[in-house]
């Protein structure tokens, strides 16, 4: 069996660290080492990793530096065939790596594969929606406009994946091999800036497996919740891809990949109930492209008419109108999900 090294970034999460690791220790494919990185936590998270036994786990303590760098250090010491990242307030469903190590071995040319997720509240309950990504035939375009791996806790990566776009640099007083940018302004699209360098600097193709195996968790408090900020750290990726990326593709790519990224923070302030910063990053979308519209005229008309409900409709009328969005939406996707035998499984 080949195996797997699970790296798992600790920082302030008392609250979920011990659900996390108990869902890799409870997974059916069962070689795998788990290194919890302390990126200088000041909770009592580090004190919880340590009650568990199991010698499969090891902690490794640094300073304060980052995900992107914790995610690193957890890549030095790995042994493993294969690694995975789990962000420290996420789950993972049982039988997530045996199925993913399955697609790896059954798929010589695959170096990257991910599966759909599951949204799940603060308290870990199911919110019956999902992330339903395009499984196949991903390109540097769809890494830009649509992120169809999701988030950090959904993928599984060939170690020879990560061989092949290691840079070298000293940041902290010693010449060391880097594999995410620790640039902190890229926070928190350090993983599409990894996984975009994936798609143009190899040849390792990406797939995903259909059903949801990662239960990703809505904290309106976390960093998806600083709408601004995170429209700082795309601006800042895109502007690093430039360096990789050639002129024509980015040239071609830049105005799609800024007004997608707008149309998400649109949908993620009306959420927030931020009604100008809605209203503004929704229109801000279609002057940088308005093309959106045309190629998915669906999603853009309906985050269109979340920010002008916001906007126009007193708070409880907009409530409602969003309830009844959500659950059908999440009807839809249920029925995706079951009409593909999956919907079972979460």
């Amino acid at each position: 069996m080949s195996k797997v090294s699970v790296i798992i970034p600790v920082y302030n999460v008392e609250r979920y660290i011990a659900d996390t690791i108990n869902t890799v220790l409870q997974q059916t494919y069962t070689n795998f080492e788990i290194l919890i990185v302390d990126d200088g936590s000041p909770d009592k998270s580090i004190d919880i990793c340590q009650k568990f036994a199991d010698p499969r786990i090891r902690i490794i303590r640094q300073e304060n530096r980052g995900v992107a760098a914790a995610r690193n250090t957890g890549i030095r010491y790995s042994q493993g065939d294969y690694l995975a990242f789990l962000d420290a307030d996420d789950l993972w469903l049982p039988n997530k790596l045996e199925k993913h190590i399955e697609h790896l071995e059954s798929s010589p040319d695959v170096g990257v594969s991910f599966s759909r997720s599951a949204f799940i509240d603060e308290e870990g309950n199911p919110l019956k929606l999902y992330q339903m990504s395009k499984l196949k035939d991903i390109t540097p375009l769809d890494l830009l406009c649509r992120t169809p791996i999701g988030n950090g806790s959904a993928a599984v990566f060939r170690r020879e994946v990560f061989a092949e776009i290691k840079f070298k640099d000293n940041l902290y007083g010693t010449t060391e091999d880097f594999y995410f940018n620790e640039d902190r302004n890229l926070h928190p699209s350090e993983d599409v800036e990894c996984w975009l360098r994936i798609a143009i600097q190899t040849k390792w193709k990406m797939e995903g497996v259909a059903a949801p195996l990662t239960l990703y968790r809505v904290n309106p408090h976390g960093f998806s919740a600083q709408i601004l900020k995170k429209l700082r750290s795309w601006e800042t990726l895109l502007n690093k891809a430039q360096a990789y990326t050639p002129v024509k593709d980015m040239h071609q790519w830049k105005a799609p990949a800024m007004a997608y990224q707008l149309r998400h923070l649109a949908r993620r302030a009306v959420t927030l109930e931020a009604k100008a910063t809605a209203m503004e990053l929704a229109h801000k979308a279609l002057f940088t492209y308005w093309q959106i519209l045309i190629e998915e005229p669906h999603r853009t008309l309906l985050t269109l008419a979340a920010a002008y409900s916001l906007f126009l409709f007193p708070k409880s009328l907009h409530s409602l109108i969003k309830s009844v969005a959500i659950k059908f939406v999440g009807a839809t996707q249920n029925r995706t999900l079951t009409i593909e035998g999956y919907q079972q499984s979460v």
